[in-house]
């Protein structure tokens, strides 16, 4: 009954005709809030907060919540436990990303007026061709629900300032001291870096950089995640539960309550 009563008829006005006010989309069952099962892995949810790309907070992102299906979850917690022991932690900037999301990130991507974000994640890239390289696309693996960005933090984590709307940018492919301080190990780019600095394996990365790229890396391919190659942060947990659907329930918590 509780279900049923979501769907309220509203009165429509001058027309009057009633419309039908839809219940949110939930997860399915697979789906599981990490810290339901891994307290210990920092969470940084980029999309809650106007620090990305497109500069404001992003369709569907309800609550700074990182959402996965159970079985990648359950991957991060055993790489977790791997680089606790070593005296480090993952911390996630992005999990599932619902269907709005990908439609508001198009969105702005054919807005080429606005590139309030431009001097720190896309310098070096003309906004125009975002679509032609691969940057932004109209489908996201992450909305799938087994794909999740993150890195590599050294404990004991340092603290994060907040990021102040409409402050002075820094290029996310600026040496590491000038970049916005997000506590991660030095990866070589900022996260959502558009450059092909980005790539895992550029080989102008070199030094501290690759080696920390390769932590990250061979700690999630033991627990049988795919890097992306163009993104070092990017990865697929395989084989996904979900490989062709594409999911649009919000980022939030009661989206998968009791599951």
């Amino acid at each position: 009954m509780r279900a049923l009563g979501a769907a309220v008829l509203l009165v429509a006005g001058a027309a009057g005709s009633p419309a039908v006010a839809r219940p949110e989309p939930k997860a399915p069952r697979e789906f599981v809030a990490l810290d339901a099962v891994d307290r210990t892995i920092l969470q940084e949810m980029r999309y809650t907060t106007a620090h990305n790309f497109v500069g404001e907070p992003v369709d569907g992102y309800r609550q700074p919540l990182c959402v996965l299906t159970r079985p990648a979850a359950e991957a991060l917690h055993r790489a977790q436990t791997r680089l606790l022991a070593r005296g480090y932690s993952l911390k996630v900037y992005d999990c599932y990303r619902p269907q709005r999301a990908v439609d508001h990130f198009v969105r702005w991507a054919e807005d080429l007026a606005d590139e309030r974000m431009k001097a720190e994640f896309y310098p070096l890239v003309a906004k125009e061709r975002l679509f032609a390289d691969g940057y932004i696309a109209e489908k996201s693996g992450h909305s799938r629900g087994s794909t999740v960005d993150l890195t590599v933090v050294r404990l004991p984590a340092a603290p994060t300032r907040a990021y102040v709307p409409g402050e002075p940018l820094t290029s996310c492919s600026a040496p590491y001291a000038e970049r916005f301080p997000d506590s991660s190990v030095d990866m070589g780019t900022g996260y959502d870096c558009f450059d092909t600095l980005s790539h895992t394996e550029d080989p102008r990365i070199t030094g501290a950089q690759r080696e920390n790229r390769r932590l990250l890396k061979g700690a999630l391919e033991a627990e049988g995640f795919v890097n992306l190659p163009e993104e070092w942060w990017h990865f697929t947990f395989k084989p996904e539960p979900f490989p062709s659907t594409f999911f649009d329930f919000p980022v939030a918590r009661r989206s998968v309550a009791g599951h």
